[in-house]
This record gives C-alpha cells, structure tokens and sequence, in this order.
C-alpha cells in the first residue's frame, strides 16, 4: 500500500488519455467524466473506498474502456426517475430527472468485469464504475438455477 499515491496517479494519467470512445452498443459517445474517476475513489461522497478496492478498479480501466469500445450489447439496463437538484438561471431548484444505466458485464482473461454508464436526463452517456462482476442479483441466480434445472428434467 505504500505506492498507493504513485498508483493512483498513474490511474488519473491513464483515465485522462480516454475522454470519449463510441459505443456500438448504445450507439452514441462515452465520456469519461471526473464524476466517473471520483466514482472509484469513494463510495459515498465522504466515504472512500478501500484501497486494495481502489487499486483493482484502477487496474480494470483499461479492460472497461476495451468492453465499451467493442460490445455490442448490454447486459442491464435499469431507468428510474429521481429527484435531483439542478441549476436553472444561476438558481438550485429540484427536479425530477430521469437516470438511466447501462451494465456490461465480459469475461477478459478469465476474469469477469462490470462496466456500468450512466446518463441524466438528455445528458451525454458517461462512464460511472467498472468493478470486478463476482456476484449476481439473487432473482437471476434463481433463473439461472431454474433453467438449469429444466434442462435436466428435459433430458
């Protein structure tokens, strides 16, 4: 952990070198925002991840730009509308904006990675997170054990 900072400062350098890529699987623009980068330093906005956390989602950056750039599908996709408050004529007044997000989830290199963008409203598309893909929502472990088990009966 003693070359943390070292670590984190080659990740900023390497984050920096990618600004947008095009998506075929959305078809549009990707930006890689400082809101995406900050994403994977903290949690929470005062709550900072764990280092060794930190450090193997540096390390995925490359592989998260690699699935954005060559994926032709998504994986999830969820919308939700919140409300947020957003700048209008120099005043903080809130609002309800609708937030979409987009998983990629691959395999590279025998490891499973999720890539996750975002975007508000009639935003740009930006990347959010990219994090080792290790677990799975329960209602798709069901469905995913469910099928097998078909499959089984079937034969």
């Amino acid at each position: 952990m003693g070359d943390y900072e070292q670590i984190r400062a080659d990740a900023l350098v390497l984050y920096n070198t990618f600004s947008t890529i095009d998506c075929p699987a959305l078809g549009q623009k990707v930006s890689f925002t400082s809101e995406g980068f900050n994403h994977l330093i903290y949690s929470a906005p005062t709550k900072m991840r764990d280092k060794r956390a930190q450090i193997l989602r540096f390390d995925m950056l490359e592989k998260a730009k690699f699935i954005l750039e060559t994926s032709t599908t998504f994986q999830e996709y969820d919308e939700e509308i919140i409300n947020k408050r957003v700048s209008r004529n120099g005043r903080w007044i809130p609002m309800n904006v609708v937030t979409r997000c987009w998983g990629f989830v691959a395999v590279i290199r025998k490891f499973r990675v999720k890539v996750v963008v975002t975007q508000e409203g009639n935003g740009g598309i930006k990347f959010l997170s990219v994090a080792p893909a290790w677990f799975t929502k329960q209602y798709r472990n069901i469905k995913i054990i469910f099928t097998i088990l078909l499959w089984h009966i079937q034969k």
